[in-house]
């Protein structure tokens, strides 16, 4: 079968950045990676990850490019088929690309399709947009007003050792 994604450039421009592609259920991320780094222009040399996601778009478990882990147990994108974590009841990724500049695409599985015969696999299907010089800054936001949250705003005196009633305060 071949799988139809959708890759989604996140940036902070009108313009939509996106690519079509089509590549085999039974190829690996590490194939994926290629072909959308080919797509959007970039060299490929950069390190990357894939993050699995959910509905919302919440970054789950990570595969990567290479093991950078201390003790070799990184799960890792030439060993991982994309039939083995996208599927019709998982269908969202996370792909970044160069930790430095924090390319960030959303990949999308849209279709599952027969492998046309004739065809070559990967396959750049559709470009929309132009991809910016520099990735947009990502923002990480907390709170900015003191008085919105403070988790350590209780009025017990933690000097106060005698008075501290462990049941009574433990949370």
């Amino acid at each position: 079968m071949i799988y139809r994604f959708r890759v989604i450039l996140d940036n902070d421009t009108e313009e939509d950045i996106f690519r079509d592609l089509e590549i085999r259920e039974t190829d690996t991320l590490e194939d994926l990676h290629n072909i959308i780094t080919q797509s959007f222009g970039f060299d490929g040399t950069e390190m990357a990850s894939f993050y699995l996601s959910n509905d919302q778009w919440d970054q789950g478990e990570e595969i990567s490019l290479f093991d950078l882990s201390d003790d070799g147990s990184a799960r890792l994108m030439n060993e991982t088929s994309l039939d083995s974590v996208v599927h019709e009841a998982q269908t969202k990724l996370i792909y970044v690309y160069d930790f430095l500049s924090m390319w960030t695409f959303f990949v999308e599985l849209a279709e599952i399709v027969e492998e046309t015969e004739g065809h070559d696999y990967p396959n750049l299907m559709f470009v929309k947009g132009q991809v910016p010089d520099e990735a947009h800054e990502k923002s990480f936001e907390t709170y900015s007003d003191e008085d919105e949250f403070n988790e350590f705003e209780d009025e017990i005196d933690v000097d106060d050792y005698d008075n501290l009633d462990f049941d009574e305060n433990w949370n």
